[in-house]
């Protein structure tokens, strides 16, 4: 019988590398921004916008870019 360890799940078990200081950023920033309630895509990329982080390409947050860098970062 394996002996359970503690924590059995972890938060970032799925991470094949450390995320990049940008990453960093972005999570930051979209936690900041549900944390003032912006749980809606529209609101979201608003209060991005409102943020520092900018896309990677530069230019201002869509829905287009975000969610497809969701995509790519959850692969």
């Amino acid at each position: 019988m394996v002996a359970y360890q503690f924590p059995f799940l972890s938060p970032h078990q799925s991470r094949t590398r450390e995320p990049t200081d940008w990453e960093k950023s972005l999570a930051g920033a979209i936690e900041a921004a549900f944390g003032r309630g912006c749980y809606e895509l529209d609101a979201l990329i608003d209060a991005l916008n409102a943020s520092r982080v900018r896309p990677q390409q530069g230019g201002m947050w869509n829905a287009e870019n975000f969610t497809t860098l969701m995509h790519e970062l959850g692969a």
